[in-house]
Formats: structure tokens, sequence, C-alpha cells
């Protein structure tokens, strides 16, 4: 089977390999966000599409015969555009997406659907560990009333202000480690994405064991697919088109 991922996860490279492992023809798309970033088995191609589009006529072109979205739970639009590319050319849709974390119980969480309310929310003079990604980090910009450690993989394009400061590092994460960096730092409030999975969660346990308040910033709604949540519920979804 002719099989296009649109990738980028951890989840995305293990749905690859399994797959070329098993025979198929698989190519995954990457955005090109992350430099460096560890290649599945199969074909790559890397770039946009060009919205809605260019990804119906690129699947057209090269007889794809299964889209995959495994792409971040906050990738959003390209989530949306696979809906709607997908519906367009009768091609079947899974969506292979980790689960969500859930409070659990000494959780103090405030969960709000975007960075802009997050940053509006945090009190003055909080210490904020910072994991939400590039995307948004602007909300913060005018909150010179807190300290902000921004945890990145990749370093941002544009100059940060004082008060925003970088930490540079990759999951996974341990809670050794989560718990002596909220420490050090004086860490108040964790601002987060609800990204699931186990690499980054320590830091929902470190801060449920320090007393830190967790502003969780909701999935956003993704429409209709064949949804799965693991590897094999991924590949047997695949292969039969069935959830």
């Amino acid at each position: 089977m002719k099989i296009l991922i649109l990738g980028g996860t951890a989840e995305a490279r293990e749905l690859a390999n399994r797959l070329v492992d098993r025979g198929h023809d698989v190519t995954s798309s990457l955005v090109g966000r992350t430099s460096d970033p560890r290649l599945p088995k199969g074909g790559i191609r890397m770039g946009k599409f060009g919205g809605i589009p260019g990804l119906a006529a690129y699947m057209r072109a090269v007889g794809t015969q299964r889209l995959v979205d495994a792409t971040h739970p906050y990738a959003g639009l390209m989530s949306v555009n696979a809906v709607a590319a997908a519906q367009a050319t009768g091609i079947g849709l899974v969506r292979f997406m980790r689960q969500a974390w859930t409070q659990t119980p000494g959780d103090d969480w405030l969960t709000l659907d975007t960075t802009a309310e997050a940053a509006a929310a945090l009190p003055a003079n909080a210490d904020v560990l910072l994991t939400s990604g590039h995307t948004g980090l602007e909300a913060f910009f005018e909150r010179d009333d807190c300290q902000f450690v921004a945890r990145l993989i990749e370093p941002p394009v544009a100059e940060l202000p004082r008060h925003i400061s970088v930490l540079l590092s990759r999951p996974p994460y341990d809670l050794t480690g989560e718990i002596q960096l909220m420490e050090r730092e004086e860490i108040t409030h964790l601002v987060t994405k609800n990204s699931g999975g186990g690499q980054t969660a320590a830091k929902l346990a470190a801060a449920r064991r320090l007393g830190v308040k967790v502003i969780m910033i909701a999935r956003p709604a993704y429409g209709p697919a064949v949804e799965v949540s693991d590897l094999d519920g991924a590949m047997a979804a695949v292969e039969t088109g069935a959830g």
C-alpha cells in the first residue's frame, strides 16, 4: 500500500519504520522546523504542500492510498488540511495521536484554550517554566511583571525580551531532573500544552510534587478521522481502514 504520513513526531517515525518493515511504500512528510531530525525508514518529503489543494494534488499525483496524520497534537492547521484533503480525494485518513494527559489527585490545573489566555491568567511576580513551544511565545512578551524560563528544542528566531530566558534541551525528561529545574528556578507556574505522551510527562509529576500551578493549553478540534492513540491500533487502522 502507498502511504503518506504527515510526521515529525516519535510516533510517526515508529509507525513509518514498522510499515516499511511490513513491505508498504511509505513516504513521511516533514515540515522541517527541527534541524537534524531523526528520519524514519522509507521516503522523505520536506516542506509544505501549499494548503489543502497542494496536499490533495500531491496525493493524487503519487497515487496515495492512505493518509496518516501523525503530526504533533498542536500542528493545528496541518490536521485541518489533512481532513479536507482526504475528503476531497476520497483517500482514507487515519489520525495517530497520543492520548492527552488527564489530571490526577494532587494536580492544580487551569485549562485554557490559547496561549494568550494563559499569559493573561498568570499572576504578577510569577516565576514560570514555559514549555508551550515557539508558537504563541510572543503572547508572553508583555508580561514583564513575571519571569520566564522558556524551554525550547531550537533557538528562537527573534530576540526575546529580558524577562524571558531560554533553556535549550530535548526530551525525554525525568522526574529528578524536572524537580531540580523547578527548584533551581524557583518555579511557581508551569505553562504547557496538552501534548500527551511519556517523554515530557515528568514535568507534571514534578509540578504535583512541588505544588506548582499548571496552566494547561487545551488541544484544538481536529475534524473527522479514524483516530487511534497507540502503535498497534495505528497499524491496524492503516492496513485495514478500521478504527
